[in-house]
């Protein structure tokens, strides 16, 4: 290991290549949180930037971005765009691991630092404890992140992605959308609200200031009659400290928006973005970093090292991550053929999908907006969650239709090793069930042999900071996806590197009882007294988006009709009401309450009968016999289960052993799962934050 001083430099790289990166603008080069040596591998580089691309719109791997043909050209007949990047790699590349961990960014953001290097979430690490326990970085891996969706809005060093907008022979294109605004996460009226969520830049009304041509309505739930609002009770504005401000991008709504009610807006725009270069950006700058040696002037790839004797790619194997959008994001470029590039290399050898549910994404039609999807109460319609959903075994009749995920790989001949994972709330919210089941839902579909599929029960959508919230009728599931993920990425690395296959598939299935109805799970929970089942789980719809959607990308429609819904199902549950079938952790094995992954509204914040978006529910155990019989509670007590401390910390170990031995969590988690289980005071007693116990 060699200590290596690097002094801050700004410096442009100019790359002229047949790769589709053109030009590497290098803005910051530093180590990594100072000096730290991570282990063995030693001190990391950070190097951030800008990267230029352009693509070619007669290559037929570019054939299925929408629009593109009608994106404006340089001299060499390409299409230019751009996105800020940010690479990690070990300053010596003779101690990097052969492997290059890509995350697509999800809204800008990158969050394998916190999920799979358990380190506070950032987009810009500095500091040794935003590296977290250095799990990716002591292996000898190279981090990438680059930006991929045009929305994201500028600040707080979100990756930013820059393409050109279409015109029709240079017309103005213009048509109407949809966009829903939705007040979830408050209990109060908010007087103005943005007209797309979450760090979105979206399309402003083309109409603005004037509001008068486009309609705003609202309903109640997602089917329900919309009712107009008129035009003189709202505007084109935001409010801050009281005051108003015109605003192309918000609503000002006089009386304030209220909670769980969904407003539509629809209204005129211009100017549509090429989105879908984005599912390009991603393809080629893993190309570049995994297979181009240097640019014109003989720069070398920084992912590239010294021999002695010549400059070798140091990139073995290449690795996909994303999480919830991102996840998404992964499965639709899998099912448009974009894993491989111009040059027909495979550009990741591995993927891994998180928290993805059943859906893909509004990654590449006209005027899409990337951040918008279907939730229960909001979004139902946006198209996200639609077919192919399965990941069909080659024998599969099925393979040649519309419902194979990996049609496209089959074509190529190019198939990843695939490691997909849910959590419970994907089954209730998200339509996770779509995955490994039938589109009629009469049956469990066939798995391809390199792809292994994943639930680790009763968890929520992603890290819980509280068990409670206040629009939640139930206090939230803390249990951590966190251990699992590490885990499941050496099983990814050891299968892809090594011909190590990974533990087998586990998730509930329909031939063992354990995929059912919303419904029929209503009836086997046992009986809680505070308890509040819906009854019911989002279900995809089935919508008419007009002729042009799925040929041309373009859809005619607006707003989208709600023609019919695909079944989805949720995991059946034990005794406690935990839920069976997938990976089962010690919270549910050796349990202290029940877990699960639905969360209904609470009625104050309106839409009662819908759920919360991201949030599983969480119900601790009466202490004693007496107390549970007394609040008519099913379940056995704490004193009923464990005689002390001492029998449960051992059935913790006792269950912690077993992921071990399964391969579901490495020594350095399974002995904090045995440390939190002996820090515990007894009997136990809830904490409203982290670690949730005292």
């Amino acid at each position: 290991m060699r200590l290596i001083r690097l002094v801050p430099l700004t410096l442009l790289l100019v790359v002229s290549v047949n790769a589709e990166v053109r030009r590497i603008v290098v803005d910051e080069r530093v180590l990594l949180a100072g000096e730290y040596p991570f282990g063995e591998v030693g001190q990391y580089e950070k190097i951030r930037g800008t990267i230029h691309y352009e693509v070619d719109p007669e290559n037929d791997a570019n054939a299925a971005i929408v629009d593109l043909e009608l994106a404006p050209k340089n001299e060499r007949g390409k299409v230019e765009f751009s996105g800020t990047f940010m690479l990690l790699k070990p300053a010596d590349m003779s101690e990097a691991n052969g492997r290059l961990f890509y995350e697509v960014t999800n809204r800008g953001r990158a969050l394998s630092f916190h999920t799979v290097n358990r380190a506070r979430p950032t987009r810009n690490p500095k500091s040794l404890k935003e590296c977290g326990d250095g799990f990716l970085t002591r292996e000898g891996y190279c981090l990438l992140f680059s930006g991929w969706n045009w929305d994201v809005t500028e600040g707080q060093d979100r990756f930013q992605f820059e393409v050109p907008h279409a015109t029709n022979d240079g017309q103005v294109i213009r048509q109407k959308i949809a966009a829903e605004i939705v007040n979830r996460d408050s209990m109060d009226a908010l007087p103005s609200m943005p007209i797309t969520p979450r760090n979105s830049r979206g399309y402003p009304s083309a109409n603005y200031p004037d509001n008068t041509v486009d309609v705003l309505t609202v309903r109640d739930f997602p089917e329900g009659k919309r009712t107009v609002i008129p035009n003189d009770q709202w505007s084109y504005a935001s409010s801050k400290d009281g005051e108003v401000h015109a605003d192309s991008r918000s609503i000002h709504l006089k009386g304030g928006f209220l909670p769980g009610r969904i407003y539509e807006l629809i209204y005129e725009v211009e100017n549509p973005k090429v989105a879908g270069l984005g599912l390009a950006a991603v393809r080629d700058i893993l190309a570049f970093f995994k297979f181009e040696k240097q640019d014109a002037d003989g720069v070398l790839n920084p992912l590239f090292r010294d021999t002695g004797d010549a400059f070798e790619p140091a990139i073995e194997h290449s690795y996909a991550f994303g999480m919830s959008q991102s996840g998404r994001f992964i499965t639709h470029m899998l099912m448009q053929g974009f894993h491989v590039d111009e040059k027909n290399r495979m550009v990741f050898d591995g993927a891994f999908m998180q928290v993805a549910g059943g859906g893909k994404g509004g990654f590449n039609s006209r005027f899409v907006q990337t951040t918008q999807h279907p939730l229960d109460l909001t979004g139902n319609y946006m198209p996200a969650d639609y077919p192919p959903f399965n990941f069909l075994a080659e024998e599969d009749p099925e393979s040649g239709g519309n419902n194979d995920v990996l049609a496209a790989a089959k074509k190529h001949g190019k198939l990843p090793k695939i490691i997909i994972s849910n959590s419970a709330l994907e089954y209730w919210g998200r339509s996770a069930s779509l995955i490994h089941t039938s589109l009629d839902g009469k049956q469990d579909a066939s798995i391809h042999d390199n792809v292994r599929i994943y639930v680790i029960n009763g968890a929520p959508h992603g890290h819980t900071g509280t068990r409670s919230l206040e629009v939640a009728q139930h206090g939230r599931s803390t249990i951590s996806t966190e251990p699992t993920l590490k885990s499941l990425q050496i099983m990814l690395d050891d299968w892809v590197a090594k011909d190590i296959a990974p533990a087998e598939s586990r998730y509930p299935r329909i031939d063992r009882g354990e995929l059912i109805t919303p419904a029929a799970h209503k009836q086997e929970m046992p009986t809680i007294p505070s308890m509040r089942h819906p009854g019911r789980s989002f279900q995809t719809t089935i919508c008419d988006y007009g002729p042009d959607f799925w040929d041309k990308g373009i859809m005619t429609q607006v707003p989208p009709k709600i023609v019919g819904h695909y079944p989805t199902f949720v995991p059946s549950v034990d005794e406690d009401g935990n839920g069976l079938g997938g990976i089962r952790m010690p919270d549910l094995t050796a349990p202290l309450g029940t877990y699960q992954g639905f969360n209904p509204r609470n009625p104050e914040a309106n839409a009662p009968n819908y759920m919360t978006s991201f949030y599983g529910s969480f119900w601790p155990f009466a202490l004693t016999k007496e107390e549970r019989i007394e609040r008519g509670d099913t379940r056995l007590s704490i004193e009923e289960r464990y005689a002390g401390k001492e029998a449960y910390v051992q059935q913790v170990i006792a269950k912690v052993k077993q992921l071990q031995a399964e391969r579901f969590l490495t020594q350095k988690d399974a002995d904090e799962y045995i440390a939190v289980a002996n820090a515990m005071s007894w009997p136990p007693v809830t904490q409203d934050r982290s670690p949730f116990w005292k």
